[in-house]
């Protein structure tokens, strides 16, 4: 299994191929085309340029907002094993500070996850690599604590903890894009995308990942499988993350898995877990089949007010470009529908967003005018849905295919990245107004 320098294993083929095409059409219609952007660009602003220096580059995972409006995130890096940053505003631009450079060896390295806030104030996230013990590809989850006092100087990092690595056996392995999330006791949950069951079509992979569990305990922390796929039915590989509703249950997706006759390993599936006894029940609520409906989710789950679960796809739909869908509880099951098709390529890679309104947010990889991704919004109508382009990515000038969610500040901005090109060539932060 390979860590983030080729952003990992499991869905290296997918990657290679959607980064390929998105560097490919960046660099046609660089030396091809000379445009002004749409109009829709004089809401968009680049925060930062990642250069690959001292402020790290790829920044995969989406960014993470404080109550004062300052956005934390993290870089992949290359010749390092990445980063975590701070950006805060400062007169009319921002300013990049690292809180932490990690090392690829025991404090992890390449972080593909956003990082969250917990109760305490600290960062929590997961590294896809390092870790103790020498097992290279197993990865961490960390946290990061502030500095006790306000920093005098731009040189502020915060304290990293690692509290578990991965062994690559039966607890998992590797920690993929999801974010972590805290119960109301103070443990934490999340997935790995390998580990776990290692047998059947588990073992192409490096085993089908787990869903875990972190518990605080006697001033450190003890990890418990909540789940372990086993590649059939109830799915293989989940990415992203998991997410609670008001009673307890986790809700998630798998990239591969569920139905046997799609693809390789299967199409990928929407499962819940739920407290059972001593441990946890698998319900498997959809099983794509990766034609209209779409397939191989790689972007977690969020719930509406009204208990509705909405999602995405990288491929399927009628355009063969992913989709977005919803899933409606009905007589005790899930009514699943799709909401939009997208047209470019390996649709949406990240969570969505919703507004107060019910609108839905969220980035495409592919697509867009300049076919390396866009911004945008889904507004409900009555009882469909219009698609709406916030921003078309032109890649040399404010990067190219986002893999990330957004995020809102409490003027309902929206922030992200690109892992990709910009003026700088490695990546971009930035802020759109829609």
């Amino acid at each position: 299994m390979l860590g983030k320098k080729e952003f990992c294993n499991l869905i290296s083929r997918t990657i290679s191929r959607a980064a390929t095409a998105a560097l490919a059409i960046a660099t046609v219609f660089a030396l091809t085309v000379a445009l002004t952007q749409s109009a829709q660009t004089q809401t968009f602003t680049v925060l930062h340029n990642f250069t690959g220096g001292g402020d790290g580059e790829w920044p995969y995972a989406g960014l993470t907002i404080d109550q004062a409006g300052n956005l934390y995130g993290t870089t992949t890096g290359a010749g390092t094993g990445g980063n975590a940053f701070k950006l805060s505003k400062k007169g009319s631009g921002w300013i990049l500070n690292l809180l932490h450079t990690f090392s690829g060896g025991s404090d992890g390295g390449y972080p593909a996850a956003r990082v969250i806030f917990g109760p305490d104030g600290s960062l929590y996230g997961t590294t896809e690599e390092g870790g103790e013990g020498g097992c290279e590809f197993c990865g961490t989850v960390f946290s990061l604590k502030p500095p006790a006092t306000a920093c005098k100087t731009a040189l502020c990092p915060w304290t990293q903890t690692v509290l578990y690595t991965f062994t690559g056996g039966s607890d998992g392995s590797g920690p993929g894009g999801g974010d972590l999330i805290f119960d109301q006791a103070g443990n934490l949950y999340g997935t790995t995308q390998a580990g776990g069951y290692l047998g059947g079509v588990c073992s192409a992979n490096g085993g089908c990942g787990v869903v875990f569990e972190l518990t605080p305990s006697n001033g450190g922390w003890t990890e418990s499988v909540v789940y372990t796929f086993t590649g059939g039915s109830d799915g293989a590989n989940p990415y992203a993350g998991v997410i609670f509703d008001k009673a307890g249950n986790l809700y998630g997706t798998s990239f591969l898995g569920g139905n046997p006759g799609c693809f390789y390993g299967g199409c990928g599936t929407v499962f819940q877990l739920t407290p059972s006894g001593s441990g946890w029940a698998v319900n498997v609520l959809y099983s794509f089949q990766g034609g209209s409906d779409g397939g191989e989710p790689i972007g977690g789950l969020i719930f509406d007010g009204s208990g509705n679960l909405y999602g995405t796809t990288t491929l399927g739909g009628s355009d063969n470009g992913g989709s977005i869908f919803e899933l409606t509880p009905s007589g005790g099951g899930w009514t699943f529908d799709v909401l939009y098709n997208f047209t470019g390529y390996y649709g949406s890679w990240g969570s969505l967003v919703m507004d107060a309104a019910g609108n839905l947010y969220g980035t495409a990889v592919g697509g867009g005018a300049y076919g390396t991704g866009s911004i945008f919004k889904l507004t409900r109508s009555g009882g469909s849905w219009s698609y709406t382009s916030l921003h078309d990515f032109y890649s040399p000038t404010d990067g190219g295919s986002p893999f990330c969610n957004v995020v809102f500040d409490a003027n309902g901005n929206l922030y992200g990245t690109t892992p990709w090109q910009g003026p700088g060539g490695q990546g971009t932060a930035w802020e759109i107004t829609p």
